[in-house]
């Protein structure tokens, strides 16, 4: 049981941590939050012209401070009911099973109202967000380190081409730094959407008969490199006859 003394002690403690709490408050703008947008406090218009980086810092500090004020306004309204309950002549008591609350924990925790055994705070969730199911491997269901690639478009593809058209990285943000912006982001030499080059202008019919050329850029570019390789194709040059043994034969057949 508390005396009247120690009560009035633990009062003017709780009054003064209410006290400071609104002054808080009141000095910082309840961190901020009673702006429009976070930019309003940073004295930006916009996010326009800033960068990816620069953008991801200002949301992790908006967040930040949510939380601060999250965390100050559940300290200021456990201190409004240690107060309530002072003025019910209950302080000291658990809610919960009403025995006496040992003194070192109040001095400890003066907005308490619960014992140790029954305190709420006591349980730590280890729950992991519900988002993360669907989001292991990273990026989807595909990793980097390619034991699980796929030859189908798939997320890493997609990444890929649009990481294309820039990231936050540059150059200077490697080990050894890249000549070019293309080669920033992971195997910007990987090919999207097709396996071999000779892919983007050769077609066929529905048979797989009637195979065409169809000359454009990429079909010259195909046929300069392969002309300073000296070769007739990537793997290398086919027989004079430009045909495989086997297909002499089927014809022959």
């Amino acid at each position: 049981m508390l005396t009247e003394k120690q009560l009035d002690k633990f009062r003017k403690v709780l009054t003064e941590e209410r006290k400071n709490i609104i002054q808080q408050f009141e000095t910082n703008d309840h961190f901020g939050l009673k702006q429009g947008h976070y930019h309003e406090s940073m004295g930006e218009l916009s996010s326009i012209d800033n960068h990816p980086a620069d953008e991801g810092t200002d949301l992790y500090e908006r967040e930040k401070d949510i939380a601060l004020h999250e965390h100050e306004e559940f300290h200021l309204k456990n201190i409004d009911s240690a107060l309530q309950a002072i003025d019910q002549g209950i302080y000291g008591k658990c809610q919960v099973c009403g025995c006496d609350i040992p003194i070192e924990r109040l001095e400890a925790l003066p907005t308490t109202t619960y014992c140790k055994k029954h305190s709420p705070d006591s349980y730590t969730s280890h729950n992991r967000p519900v988002e993360e199911g669907v989001l292991m491997p990273p990026f989807g269901k595909f990793d980097f380190d390619g034991k699980d690639e796929s030859v189908a478009y798939d997320a890493e593809d997609s990444w890929q081409e649009v990481a294309q058209w820039g990231t936050s990285e540059t150059p200077s943000d490697f080990a050894y730094p890249t000549d070019h912006y293309s080669d920033t982001y992971n195997e910007p030499e990987e090919r999207i959407g097709y396996v071999e080059d000779f892919e983007n202008f050769i077609g066929n019919d529905m048979y797989g008969n009637n195979v065409t050329v169809y000359p454009n850029a990429q079909h010259e570019k195909y046929e300069q490199e392969l002309d300073e390789e000296g070769i007739m194709t990537p793997f290398g040059d086919l027989p004079g006859y430009e045909k495989e043994p086997y297909t002499e034969d089927e014809a022959k057949k």
